[in-house]
């Protein structure tokens, strides 16, 4: 079974990524990989935040709101 990863994490290795890329320095191939793992990161981010909004919303009652 896969360990899952906290949303801390995920975050920071996120902002890494993020860090990564913005210096500029690395080989376009590295920076399209990162790019790709970042874009990966991000939607596992936000499916994160919208589990813990639900269980939020369930806990409180109320109907969870679109964005």
């Amino acid at each position: 079974m896969a360990k899952k990863i906290k949303f801390e994490e995920n975050l920071s290795n996120l902002g890494n990524i993020v860090t990564e890329l913005e210096k500029g320095d690395i080989p376009l191939e590295k920076a399209v990989e990162l790019y790709g793992e970042g874009l990966k990161l991000s939607a596992e981010c936000r499916r994160q935040l919208d589990e813990a909004r639900l269980k939020i919303t369930e806990v409180n009652g109320t109907a969870p709101e679109n964005e």
